[in-house]
């Protein structure tokens, strides 16, 4: 579920066309390493999750590969492969090792994070 912050809190990360469609990139956001990614499917969409791989300890998920199970938008950790859910940071395999999430959007071509 996304954190519950005031408007006010949101940061422009980089532009748009700087992160390659279906991939992700790291920011850093208060002191805290997000993973941002670019999802071009259907439509064009943008989401933000914590970057620490929980399972491993390391900031990485932003390097894992985009995909999908059924109906959810996914990133495969590049560590041990669990599928974490984009839109709610979820861990598919083990939710007691879920990932906080973020609310993202486009606006004027950059993509912002609140966090």
């Amino acid at each position: 579920m996304h954190r519950d912050i005031e408007l006010t809190n949101w940061t422009a990360v980089c532009s748009l066309d700087e992160i390659v469609p279906n991939t992700g990139v790291c920011a850093l956001l208060n002191g805290e390493q997000v993973a941002v990614f670019h999802v071009k499917d259907a439509e064009e969409r943008v989401f933000a999750i914590g970057n620490v791989d929980p399972n491993s300890g390391v900031s990485v998920l932003s390097r894992g590969l985009v995909g999908s199970l059924g109906e959810r938008t996914v990133v495969a950790s590049p560590i041990y492969k669990q599928h974490f859910d984009l839109f709610t940071g979820e861990c598919l395999e083990a939710p007691e090792h879920s990932v906080p999430s973020y609310r993202a959007r486009v606006e004027d071509g950059k993509v912002w994070v609140c966090a």
